[in-house]
């Protein structure tokens, strides 16, 4: 009697173990790079334009104060989230990103039109506001952010459950709906030197009229400081809106 095949299972994107035991290294070498790249005075490009910077899982805004400073020295006005460390959303995802928003309108005040740029996690909450603030958005700005993917294609998932005791969400209605960018110029900026998310979950599925993918070199926990993301997300923020970089 011949048994039937067992099903082919699907690839696992997870990045390779050796490229996350490298990644203190490399963020290390990445933040020396960074010193060396402060010594000069970036292009005054910010026009005082309000940019909201969200950061990671387990993390909170001290991270991304060198990405945050960058963009002060450009001329931007640069928040942090505000919310201390981000330990994912609880309970109703819909109600935490409403009650999200609400605390950011007076941050943001009396900006009228203001930018979101999130990194990895921080980067589901900067798309899903924009798909609520659609109409004062200029750009939105995801660093190793993997969108496109589930749990299983990180190297963090263990983190979030011990943070918050329970699986990260992988309903794939939900799956499918933050794959789904906002209607505003979106960025992804991604690096297939990432050792916690998979690079391609960092990338669109299929080709959207506002949304892009752009490569960068640098590790994951790097990429607030890395001369090359802070570059592009400088380049970027500084285009009028609906232009490409």
């Amino acid at each position: 009697m011949t048994l039937p095949p067992k099903p082919a299972r699907a690839p696992n994107r997870r990045p390779a173990l050796s490229l996350l035991a490298s990644e203190p290294a490399r963020a290390t070498l990445e933040a020396w790079q960074a010193l060396l790249h402060w010594r000069h005075t970036p292009a005054q490009v910010g026009a005082g334009h309000t940019v909201v910077l969200f950061p990671g899982l387990g993390t909170d805004g001290l991270t991304l104060w060198p990405l945050r400073r960058h963009l002060e020295r450009a001329g931007f006005r640069a928040l942090d989230w505000g919310q201390g460390l981000n330990t994912g959303p609880r309970g109703d995802v819909d109600a935490w990103l409403d009650q999200l928003a609400d605390s950011l309108h007076e941050r943001v005040a009396p900006a009228r039109e203001v930018s979101l740029v999130g990194w990895s996690l921080g980067g589901f909450y900067a798309r899903e506001l924009a798909k609520r603030w659609h109409d004062r958005v200029h750009h939105v700005i995801t660093i190793g952010t993997p969108f496109n993917g589930s749990a299983d294609d990180t190297n963090v998932g263990w983190l979030f459950r011990l943070l918050n005791g329970r699986r990260a969400p992988d309903e794939a209605a939900l799956r499918e709906r933050l794959a789904e960018p906002p209607p505003v110029p979106t960025i992804s900026l991604y690096s297939r030197r990432d050792g916690v998310v998979a690079w391609k979950a960092c990338t669109h599925a299929r080709r959207w009229p506002l949304a892009r993918d752009i490569e960068v070199q640098a590790s994951h926990m790097g990429m607030g400081w890395a001369p090359e993301v802070l570059h592009r997300v400088t380049g970027v923020l500084a285009c009028r809106r609906g232009a490409a970089e």
